[in-house]
């Protein structure tokens, strides 16, 4: 990590109704990378504020409420559009087509792409380590993860688990604003995790006083989040799947979630 007033910084910009962009800025550079772009306008105004040029945009996926700002945005900035090859046919435009194990540099930092189909196929994460952080969109969220319109369980398990694989330390820069009805649902697959019921309690407090809960850390993740903890034995036993594949223990946590 780079010496303090060199560091990298991470804004959180609220957009649209429940949806997060993120800036990724390098002070050693000026460069600065938007994660998604749900809409233009608090972006825009985010970085005015900051002082900041906009030079990169990276996309995650393809789904209107990550993508609509990025014309505006590109037609405004210059900024270089990077997203997946395999999702190119229904993203903006991309100047970098990029694939798992791609390599992202934003000045100093480097980005590595991490395919996580499930959510969609052809979603990627972002993972810069010399900023700390995953950017994982609609794939591994605040207590939850995302819903499988295209993937298959087995797809989205295998996904996570590249996911928890990454430092514990790694903050988890998700896209939406989901994580109190993710804390209710949590709750009925491990009633007895303190830690998770401390979360939850700091969660409605947080939403309480109008504060985000994203990001999060992956530490905090794979200590309260069911769809990281399909492989532990006491979920398995809570949902009568003694024995199973944590793969079927994932993909009944993710119907039961979709029911929910």
């Amino acid at each position: 990590m780079p010496e303090t007033g060199t560091r990298p910084e991470i804004v959180t910009i609220p957009c649209l109704q429940d949806n997060y962009a993120y800036l990724l800025h390098d002070p050693a550079t000026g460069r600065t990378a938007l994660v998604d772009a749900p809409e233009a306008a608090p972006i825009e105004a985010t970085l005015a504020a900051r002082g900041w040029q906009l030079t990169d945009i990276l996309i995650t996926h393809h789904h209107w409420d990550h993508v609509d700002g990025v014309e505006a945005l590109r037609s405004a900035t210059g900024a270089r559009v990077w997203g997946a090859a395999a999702d190119a046919h229904r993203l903006p435009p991309l100047d970098h087509a990029l694939a798992e194990g791609d390599t992202v540099e934003i000045g100093t930092l480097q980005g590595h792409v991490i395919d996580v189909s499930g959510h969609t196929v052809g979603h990627v994460s972002y993972h810069f380590p010399g900023a700390g952080a995953v950017f994982t969109a609609d794939s591994l969220m605040a207590l939850g993860c995302g819903r499988l319109f295209e993937g298959t369980p087995g797809q989205m398990w295998e996904s996570l688990q590249k996911l928890a694989a990454l430092p514990p330390a790694t903050l988890v820069c998700s896209g939406h604003e989901y994580t109190a009805a993710n804390a209710r649902f949590a709750l009925t697959i491990e009633p007895g995790n303190t830690a998770l019921r401390s979360r939850c309690d700091a969660v409605a407090a947080a939403r309480a006083e109008g504060r985000p809960t994203v990001p999060s850390s992956l530490t905090e993740e794979l200590a309260t989040n069911p769809f990281l903890r399909a492989a532990d034995p006491g979920i398995a036993a809570q949902l009568e799947m003694a024995g199973a594949a944590p793969a079927d223990v994932f993909a009944r946590i993710r119907s039961l979630k979709d029911a929910f």
